[in-house]
């Protein structure tokens, strides 16, 4: 049986004899159903938040909004990026809007002295950020810190 595979852009193309091309990259056509992803993001660096962001958007872009389940994780000095004044908000409520989940350590904000009032609207909050991360690998999510 004769078959062709080629890379176009970021999706891949299986034809065989008999079938009909696959697009690699739909989670749903190929059964697996939802893509689970969570993103650690702990720098308090906006260019370490806008690569995670990009990335964020690049795999609902390949894979499909419907087709994926995304977390971003902040705690320690990445948390900074999550407050009212950040320079990243807008990019973080883009997100949001588009299902994302964002949520903030509440023990990094205890200790950083941050209230909910200090912080962007519409974000979640988990009690502790790395034990988030443990508990959504546990649930076998993906892992990616950029």
């Amino acid at each position: 049986m004769a078959a062709a595979v080629f890379a176009a852009g970021t999706s891949l193309t299986a034809t065989a004899a008999g079938t009909q091309p696959v697009n690699a990259t739909s989670a749903e056509m190929q059964g697996v159903g939802k893509q689970k992803v969570v993103f650690q993001v702990s720098d308090a660096d906006p260019k370490k938040w806008n690569l995670t962001l990009n990335n964020v958007k690049n795999i609902q872009h390949d894979l499909g909004k419907g087709n994926t389940d995304i977390e971003v994780v902040a705690y320690g000095p990445g948390i900074g990026m999550l407050k009212m004044d950040s320079e990243v908000g807008t990019r973080v409520a883009e997100a949001l809007g588009t299902g994302v989940r964002v949520v903030a350590c509440e023990n990094t904000m205890t200790n950083t002295k941050l209230t909910k009032e200090d912080m962007l609207p519409n974000i979640g909050y988990v009690k502790a950020g790395v034990v988030e991360l443990m508990e959504k690998q546990r649930q076998g999510y993906a892992y990616i810190r950029p």
